[in-house]
């Protein structure tokens, strides 16, 4: 951000529906929520909700609180995520903090939880998340179905310290949140009834690498070789020592890796190979149930 911007928000001179007016200016060349951007920031240093800005758009902002903005509103200026910016992002109607460890959690993963929830009614099962993050999914899983016995692992050590803060916020100690790389620390003798993952799955050639949040995101959890393939077939494969016989595998992917994920799991034996389409149509979670005890 140069001076030249940030002399067209001025201290004092401005009321807070001007700033966001000003701000919504400035950020609309790559952000699509501009104007609610400089809302969440504004709300963020005044610890106010953004319908704040709606009974009060004349107030201003104490001397303080004006370069606290200009702060955050730099940083946002330079296309870094709001959430890293305000360390949180909601999910599942819970509030996550989140940090550059993780990726930010996003609507489209709420697929997941939605539809291990519907295709899952049972009061008593086990569930392990491959690669939980910020323990988006385990954590949310929890937070509906108490009883369920939930293990989630990340390869990341800030990742699980960040997940167990989470799990503490949110009151839900009894997810078991610990490194592995993949099943590597996971106890050879436990079987799951569902095993999730949201893993890296974009090529590391990927254009869309270079725009956008990802610029901020941890690579090594978004990007995998083999065309973006190598940990969903490395998961696919090792999950059958680890599910329960009729035991079920979700996967999160990307829009136009339906027919390879699909490809994969048929060709490790899964049954009932499916894929569910995100709110924006697109195939995002393609789900199998592996029978271990055929007749």
């Amino acid at each position: 951000m140069n001076e030249s911007s940030l002399s067209s928000i001025a201290y004092c001179q401005q009321t807070f529906a001007e700033i966001i007016k000003e701000g919504q200016q400035l950020l609309a060349a790559f952000s699509d929520s501009a104007k609610l951007d400089c809302k969440i920031l504004l709300a963020f240093v005044l610890n106010k909700e953004t319908s704040y800005f709606l009974t009060w758009p004349d107030k201003r902002l104490t001397e303080q609180e004006f370069q606290a903005f200009m702060l955050l509103f730099e940083r946002r200026l330079k296309g870094e995520p709001i959430a890293y910016i305000i360390e949180e992002r909601e999910f599942w109607s819970l509030p996550f903090y989140v940090s550059p460890a993780t990726l930010i959690p996003r609507p489209d993963t709420e697929l997941l939880v939605e539809h291990i929830l519907e295709y899952h009614p049972e009061s008593d099962l086990s569930c392990l998340d491959l690669g939980t993050g910020s323990g988006a999914i385990a954590l949310s899983l929890a937070s509906e179905k108490k009883q369920w016995r939930i293990h989630a692992i990340d390869y990341s050590d800030d990742a699980i310290t960040l997940a167990k803060k989470n799990a503490t916020r949110l009151v839900l100690p009894q997810v078991a949140l610990y490194q592995s790389d993949w099943f590597s620390n996971v106890d050879q003798t436990k079987k799951f009834d569902i095993i999730v993952s949201n893993p890296p799955y974009i090529d590391e050639n990927d254009e869309h690498l270079s725009i956008g949040d990802v610029r901020f995101e941890p690579l090594s959890a978004l990007v995998a070789s083999d065309n973006g393939y190598s940990d969903i077939k490395h998961i696919a494969e090792s999950a059958r020592t680890y599910l329960e016989n009729n035991g079920a595998l979700y996967f999160e992917h990307g829009f136009e890796q339906a027919i390879g994920v699909r490809e994969i799991l048929m060709q490790l034996g899964y049954q009932s190979v499916r894929t569910l389409k995100d709110y924006a149509g697109n195939d995002r979670v393609t789900c199998a149930v592996f029978i271990s005890n055929k007749q």
